[in-house]
């Protein structure tokens, strides 16, 4: 017994060791790079929105919110998008846990909504006008933003390919 409580404290020490040394490792076994660990996108997040559309989506987002209509909570854009009612939807990327929106890629898809993703449910929901952050948005009424709304879903199919 003791030779097992030894040997497992020198597997331990070993290993403590060669994490310092190395730094943190990924689920392959591979070293992250020198920034730290390398989180991973969620499942849900098919594609890479780069940082310009981001911010034209938050801006599509704030119109609506002024001047046309837009729903908020992963319930209520499940609802709109099966009844076919949803124009758009935006989904925040840092939702935990991510099942919460695992559906939602899917269920656009297949009723031809077209959606992006957002950084932040935070900014998101500042976007909305709410103080509590959404995970995401439903717009049913562009308004004055619905010609920024169509040029953004073209350059997202671009993006889907």
């Amino acid at each position: 017994m003791e030779y097992l409580q030894q040997h497992f404290y020198t597997e331990t020490i070993y290993l403590l060791c060669s994490f310092r040394e190395k730094g943190p490792m990924n689920d392959e076994g591979a070293h992250a790079p020198e920034g730290g660990i390398d989180l991973a996108k969620p499942v849900y997040v098919k594609f890479e929105m780069p940082k310009e559309l981001q911010d034209k989506t938050y801006e599509i987002v704030e119109l609506a919110r002024d001047s046309g209509k837009l729903r908020k909570g992963t319930n209520e854009v499940t609802k709109l998008v099966e009844r076919g009612e949803a124009l758009m939807v935006v989904m925040a990327e840092d939702v935990s846990p991510p099942e919460i929106l695992m559906h939602m890629p899917a269920l656009c898809e297949e009723r031809n909504v077209p959606y992006a993703y957002v950084p932040s449910k935070a900014e998101l929901g500042n976007a909305c006008g709410l103080e509590k952050p959404t995970a995401a948005v439903a717009i049913l009424d562009a308004a004055k933003g619905k010609p920024a709304m169509d040029d953004l879903a073209d350059k997202i199919k671009v993006l889907k390919k």
